[in-house]
């Protein structure tokens, strides 16, 4: 399948943290990495898999991300260790991710399913993608997200403040420009400009 980004067959790590209003946008880009013909490892945070909101249940996130990506969800730290021995995935999505995860990312530390799973990812050297969607990446986050994208391995979705007027510290990642991240990730190049207009 030739679908433009030489996508078909790359084995992804498909991680969400708990930024739910994103979660819709989330579940467009896996499909369309699916349509692709990515295979696509499904995982969540725990606050993902376990949270119901007023963007929806968890049990129908948890179901939906399985639909589309037709493998259980890694929901558990135990789950996600082997990811990086097995060599599981060729590179690491999170999409979206949150403050609370960059953060976490940031400082080592490893108390998630989806910490995990880059945790145990990034031990083969591989590339993670993130992208973005907190509402404080231009203030408390911002050296966390300064940390990140000076690390080795870790490539960003294209970014935007996505309400400069009554949320000017929030940042969210343009997710239909994923599938041209990673292509450019799993050549060792960072998507540029990195910051967009929104």
């Amino acid at each position: 399948m030739n679908n433009g980004y030489g996508l078909a067959g790359v084995r992804i790590g498909y991680a969400l943290s708990g930024s739910f209003c994103t979660f819709e946008k989330s579940f467009s880009a896996a499909e369309r990495l699916r349509g692709m013909g990515a295979e696509l490892l499904p995982i969540m945070s725990f606050n993902a898999a376990s949270t119901d909101t007023r963007f929806g249940k968890a049990e129908d996130n948890r179901k939906r991300l399985e639909s589309i990506t037709g493998r259980p969800v890694i929901a558990t730290i135990e789950a996600a260790e082997p990811i990086g021995p097995k060599k599981m995935c060729d590179i690491m999505v999170i999409a979206p991710c949150t403050a609370n995860t960059a953060a976490k990312l940031a400082w080592g530390i490893t108390d998630t399913p989806l910490t995990m799973a880059v945790k145990s990812h990034l031990r083969s050297g591989r590339p993670v993608v993130v992208a973005l969607s907190t509402n404080d990446a231009l203030a408390a986050c911002a050296k966390n997200v300064g940390i990140l994208q000076n690390y080795r391995h870790y490539y960003f979705v294209p970014y935007s403040q996505d309400d400069c007027v009554n949320k000017p510290n929030s940042i969210v990642a343009d997710l239909s420009l994923l599938p041209e991240t990673i292509a450019a990730a799993l050549n060792g190049v960072q998507l540029q400009p990195v910051i967009r207009q929104g």
